[in-house]
C-alpha cells in the first residue's frame, strides 16, 4: 500500500459559518463545495498554506458528529507558521478561544492553542531554533524531572 497524501476532515455544526472563519483567520481558501439541495454542505475543500482541509456539516442520521455535539476533541491541528503569536491573535479576533497562549517551547518552537468556535483544537507555532533529537529528549527529560 502507498499512501498518497493525508486530509484532516472535519465536522461542524454550521460550515458555512466555520468555512467564513477559517478564511478569515487561516487565509483559507474554497477549493470545492458540495451542497445538499437544501442546502446542507456535504463536503468542502479548503486550502491552507497549500495543504487541503476537508471538511463536512453534521450528519446526525449517519452518525457523523462535530466536537460540540460530542462534547470535545481529542485532536489537534498544527499550523506552522510564519508568527505564532500574530494568528493566534488573529484566530481570537476571528471568534476562537485561547486555549495555551504562545510560549517558546523545549522544542525549538514558539507556540499556543485555540479552539475555533467550532470545537476544533489548533495548535499554531513558529521556529525559534533547530534542535536535534537528542537535544530534545535531553530537555524533554529535564522537563518532567523537575516536575
Amino acid at each position: 500500500m502507498n499512501i498518497h497524501e493525508v486530509f484532516a476532515y472535519l465536522r461542524v455544526k454550521g460550515a458555512d459559518r466555520a468555512i467564513a472563519f477559517y478564511k478569515q483567520s487561516f487565509g483559507a481558501t474554497e477549493k470545492l463545495r458540495l451542497t445538499e439541495p437544501g442546502g446542507r454542505i456535504g463536503h468542502v475543500e479548503l486550502e491552507l498554506g497549500g495543504t487541503t482541509v476537508m471538511l463536512s456539516e453534521e450528519f446526525p442520521e449517519l452518525g457523523i458528529l462535530g466536537p460540540q455535539s460530542i462534547g470535545g476533541t481529542s485532536v489537534t491541528i498544527h499550523l506552522h507558521v510564519d508568527d505564532a503569536d500574530a494568528a493566534i491573535q488573529r484566530a481570537a479576533a476571528a471568534g476562537a478561544t485561547i486555549v495555551r497562549p504562545p510560549t517558546d517551547a523545549f522544542y525549538g518552537e514558539r507556540s499556543g492553542t485555540v479552539r475555533d468556535p467550532f470545537g476544533h483544537e489548533w495548535s499554531i507555532g513558529h521556529s525559534i531554533e533547530d534542535v536535534t533529537p537528542e537535544e530534545m529528549q535531553r530537555r524533554y527529560n529535564q522537563l518532567f524531572a523537575t516536575r
